[in-house]
């Protein structure tokens, strides 16, 4: 019987890696990677090289942020996020995508190359960002589009988990 050597994660020995951080199965981290204290990123996810991500950010299962990457401090990207780096594929020249502090990005959304989700957004879950997303302001669709406050979602939250 052949012996199959098992490796449920791949965390480049070049990355940076914060303290109280959780990388769960089956995870890549690359070189120059840079992840902030108490991170915690889910399962299958892909975290390419020179990706920055802040402090107390969470990072569900299947993500991909591509080379270039820059998220903010208390973020979370839920599951099957794509952040995208090459604006016209296969292009040589790259940019990264910028989520900035305390923004949401939902399940399944995909953010174009060189978008920036400002401070406090939210974008919901399936849409397709394919311009900058302003500061505390929610978008919706494909393409997304603004639909309401970051302080109308909060409250929407709270009456939901309240009912």
């Amino acid at each position: 019987m052949a012996f199959v050597k098992m490796v449920t994660n791949q965390v480049s020995d070049k990355a940076i890696i914060g303290q109280n951080v959780k990388i769960w199965h089956f995870t890549y981290v690359g070189d120059g990677a840079e992840i902030g204290d108490n991170v915690s990123i889910g399962s299958l996810s892909h975290i390419d090289y020179n990706v920055k991500i802040g402090e107390n950010s969470r990072i569900e299962g299947q993500v991909y942020l591509p080379p270039l990457s820059r998220i903010g401090k208390n973020v979370f990207i839920g599951p099957a996020a794509v952040l995208t780096n090459d604006p016209y594929p296969m292009c040589e020249k790259m940019v990264g995508v910028t989520v900035e502090d305390n923004a949401v990005i939902c399940a399944r959304a995909v953010i174009k190359a060189g978008v920036t989700v400002g401070r406090n957004s939210v974008v919901a879950m399936g849409a397709v960002v394919t311009r900058d997303v302003p500061a505390d302001m929610v978008v919706i669709g494909s393409p997304a589009t603004p639909r309401y406050t970051r302080e109308e979602y909060d409250k929407k939250r709270k009456e939901w988990k309240e009912s």
